[in-house]
């Protein structure tokens, strides 16, 4: 009897702790400027809410939504800026699985999502790095990339030498033109 006294207080009072900030925790209260970002956010669930909230709620990491990306149906791919560099998550229905520091990029180095070939063969998986631009070539060559091996929910690094990319996938807000 004392049993079920115990239980109805502790349903009684959870919904109290959940009004505070104990349940309002997202995948960035753990990150830190000049921690491990990427292990802070590994294995964490990322909130299901507008960005500018998430951003607001964060301001002390200089959070910033540079957009996002489905992979497949169970995979998502999102930038974040935070603490005012740029990392990739890969997120399996919300949790994240991968976290990829990304590289520096601008118009003469475009930052890419989609397919490549290396050596002339399909790479058989989505890929996500940095091209070198060319004028007038719509096969250009990595600087840096990776696949995105859905199996295992993992960014691969891939070798750049051979490795071509489509313009086509360029997503750098100047476009890389």
């Amino acid at each position: 009897m004392k049993t079920k006294g115990t239980v109805a207080i502790f349903i009684l009072v959870l919904p109290l702790f959940c009004g505070t900030s104990i349940c309002d925790a997202d995948g960035f209260d753990s990150v830190r400027c000049g921690s491990d970002v990427r292990n802070a956010l590994l294995g964490r669930t990322m909130p299901n809410e507008r960005a500018i909230v998430i951003e607001e709620r964060h301001k002390d990491l200089g959070l910033k939504d540079l957009g996002g990306t489905e992979i497949s149906d169970r995979l998502f791919l999102i930038s974040w800026r935070i603490c005012g560099e740029e990392y990739v998550l890969l997120e399996d229905q919300g949790v994240v699985r991968d976290v990829l520091k990304f590289p520096k990029h601008s118009k003469d180095s475009p930052q890419f999502i989609g397919s490549c070939q290396l050596n002339g063969h399909d790479v058989r998986a989505t890929a996500i790095g940095v091209l070198k631009n060319e004028k007038g070539v719509e096969i250009l060559p990595a600087a840096s990339a990776w696949k995105i091996d859905d199996k295992q929910k993992k960014f691969v690094k891939l070798q750049t030498e051979g490795l071509r990319c489509s313009r086509d996938g360029i997503i750098t807000a100047d476009g890389g033109r």
